[in-house]
């Protein structure tokens, strides 16, 4: 902690954080969950616990006139034996919506995944450190700090140089949102670049990012807890992941969905809801999975390693799942006029792969990240999109 100031210490508690499902009290803090604990319980694997404590969209809001703001946490973050262990991830601070000012956090616990089909791992404890911000704007103002996406975030003590007070309803429609691992912000650079982040910027709306990756799989526990999660607004992006995991085969995927979208209806039986199919990704429309990581040495890229000639008897691919889900949709929407369909390659095909490649032939750069919320802004939130404000 700095010591030039007379610190002022709030508690980090549920009144200042905004887009989470639950907290964790801990020795030190208050862990962040994007899944509330009876989904937690029955989580199957490491990969979706690790990646629903992460906390992509999760931040703090509140206002004040301090030009110095310091957070203690503690990260954990996550490496793979045998690959180049990760930058550390970015804390984006907002002023008024506006990003003013950027941090990061060395140190920490280090989750080490010893086998990436498996997802086994190893966990080295670490101390806490500082995030910490200065020569903000005078006078009073909004301020967020956007927590990194990637990275498990023990929240420990806010310091300021002047009063914080819990930040004043913004008045905006929630949009939930869950998704695969693109979702979630794989390849982008810090919190607020990741594509429902920039998306809800754009549409003026208080992101619940319940993108998980390599976990956006149909769980029933997660289509409770959003059937529980109050929303405005509603979309359920959908393939990827179910194809390159491999998990299903048409005949339960089909039943599968339909049960995932009953659930949310009990709870949100007439809100908006847009079904999204997978993005563009050439080495899945055609080839089933399982995907299998191809490292050379420096560059991390994946293949589908399944046979498409099985598709005759049921493995899914990326435009078998795009067919069924426009159809389920077409089908459902008879009954459900607030239920649509959005193809994933409208907001990035062969145009976007091409001005902006998937580097590891999965997840888009920052360009990417981009250009994705640039189309959901302008097929979702735009003029005669499912989510567009209704006026007159």
């Amino acid at each position: 902690m700095s010591t030039e100031h007379d610190w002022i210490t709030t508690p980090v508690t549920v009144d200042i954080l905004r887009g989470f499902l639950d907290v964790e009290a801990t020795a030190h803090g208050l862990l962040p969950h994007r899944l509330p604990a009876r989904a937690r319980r029955q989580i199957p694997d490491n990969q979706l616990a690790l990646a629903e404590a992460q906390p992509s969209g999760v931040r703090l809001a509140f206002r004040t006139r301090a030009t110095t703001v310091e957070l203690d946490t503690r990260p954990t973050k996550r490496v793979y034996r045998g690959f180049p262990a990760p930058a550390d991830g970015v804390y984006d601070l907002l002023v008024d919506g506006r990003l003013t000012a950027q941090a990061t956090v060395a140190g920490g616990n280090v989750h080490t995944i010893t086998d990436m089909f498996t997802q086994s791992a190893e966990l080295t404890e670490g101390p806490a450190a500082t995030a910490r911000f200065t020569g903000l704007p005078a006078g009073d103002k909004d301020v967020e700090i956007w927590l990194p996406h990637t990275e498990i975030t023990e929240l420990i003590a806010l310091r300021t140089d002047a009063p914080v007070e819990r930040a004043p309803e913004s008045g905006r429609r929630v949009w939930l949102h869950h998704g695969s691992s693109i979702s979630h912000g794989s390849n982008a650079t810090h919190p607020t670049a990741i594509w429902p982040a920039l998306a809800a910027a754009q549409g003026e709306v208080e992101l619940v990012n319940l993108g998980f990756g390599g976990s956006a799989l149909l769980d029933p526990f997660t289509a409770r807890a959003m059937r529980d999660t109050p929303a405005d607004l509603i979309s359920l992006k959908i393939g990827i992941n179910v194809v390159n995991s491999d998990a299903m085969r048409l005949r339960a995927f089909v039943p599968a969905v339909h049960g995932f979208l009953d659930t949310l209806r009990e709870g949100h039986p007439t809100t908006p809801l847009l079904v999204v199919s997978a993005l563009l990704c050439p080495v899945q429309e055609d080839t089933p999975g399982p995907l299998a990581p191809d490292f050379d040495g420096r560059t991390l890229r994946f293949k589908a390693t399944g046979d498409p000639a099985e598709r005759a008897a049921g493995r899914l691919t990326l435009n078998v799942i795009r067919a069924e889900l426009a159809r389920i949709v077409e089908q459902r929407a008879a009954d459900d006029p607030n239920l649509h369909y959005l193809d994933g390659r409208d907001l990035y095909g062969e145009q976007d792969y091409a001005e902006f490649p998937l580097p590891d032939e999965v997840h888009p750069d920052q360009a990417g990240h981009r250009r994705i919320a640039e189309s959901f802004g302008r097929l979702a939130f735009g003029s005669g999109g499912p989510f567009t404000v209704e006026t007159g």
